[in-house]
């Protein structure tokens, strides 16, 4: 699943993992630092990311209705992504996250590839997602990747904005 090229240059290597593995769980509680961090102004506390693991679980993220990806840039943990089914047609983006370290490395990318792969595997022809104002980075991606504003579809807590890419 990960290694080495033949250069010498580490990959990026995209594949399921359960996601109660403790690479998983590693990797999971990075990302709700970092966007907990943001939202408050401050390193976010254990007690907060318990606080957020809490109110928005990924137990869903399990076939046959969804899927936990973890990335590993050479044989190290660097990002994640879930993908779930939503309704028959529609699958929903959640927790793509890319190590700080390993930004602009091909993460994301790789990370996006492998979530449509996973949403078309489950019947879906469209992924939404939403997510806050403040991650900037984020919504200047998943623009270049092709998603494109839509109306609310949900009442997330932390929802700001919604986007949809079509899969056909």
């Amino acid at each position: 699943m990960t290694g080495e090229c033949a250069t010498g240059r580490r990959v990026w290597a995209v594949g399921a993992e359960p996601v109660a593995s403790p690479e998983a769980a590693g990797v999971l509680r990075d990302y709700l630092a970092e966007v907990a961090s943001r939202w408050y102004g401050r390193p976010a506390t254990d007690e907060e990311l318990d606080r957020a693991v809490a109110e928005d679980p990924v137990e869903d993220l399990t076939p046959p209705r969804g899927v936990f990806l973890l990335a590993r840039y050479g044989d190290e943990p660097g990002g994640c992504a879930g993908v779930r089914l939503l309704a028959p047609g529609t699958a929903e983006l959640k927790r793509m996250y890319v190590r700080p370290e390993l930004r602009g490395s091909g993460g994301s990318g790789a990370l996006l590839a492998a979530v449509e792969a996973a949403a078309r595997g489950m019947g879906a022809r469209r992924v939404r997602l939403d997510t806050r104002l403040d991650l900037v980075e984020a919504i200047g991606f998943y623009r270049r990747s092709g998603f494109v504003e839509i109306p609310a579809y949900n009442e997330g807590p932390y929802a700001q904005i919604w986007f949809e890419k079509r899969l056909d």
